[in-house]
């Protein structure tokens, strides 16, 4: 089992950053891949960042590539997301989901655990 905490979310000015974290415990956490996911009222879960925690490698999705970055402290089984030149359409709730394999899947379904999501709102 895979327990994911997020936390950093809040409202905030458009042009503005926010800085997400994710918690990860359990005893193969550091073994997953891992993804940044947000979910606006009435659209469906929408992939961001992915992190293969065994390589370090992460991949981006093109809507945010340049302003959204993962990074991962993997001695405290965390991952963050620097999001930066905030948009009123980033306003969403932020998830942070984990799977057991170790590379990063697109598809919201191919995840096993989720954390319970921070809100986001960006003002204009």
């Amino acid at each position: 089992q895979v327990q994911l905490v997020e936390s950093g979310g809040g409202l905030v000015q458009a042009g503005g950053s926010l800085r997400l974290t994710c918690v990860a415990s359990g005893r193969t956490a550091n073994r997953h891949a891992v993804g940044w996911f947000r979910q606006a009222p009435g659209q469906e879960r929408e992939f961001l960042v992915g992190l293969n925690w065994s390589i370090g490698t992460t991949n981006t999705a093109d809507p945010v590539k340049g302003r959204f970055t993962l990074s991962s402290d993997s001695a405290k089984n965390t991952v963050y997301l620097q999001m930066n030149s905030l948009k009123p359409e980033d306003t969403a709730i932020y998830f942070c989901a984990a799977r057991t394999e170790t590379w990063p899947s697109l598809l919201a379904r191919d995840y096993d655990y989720w954390g319970q999501g921070t809100q986001v709102t960006v003002s204009a």
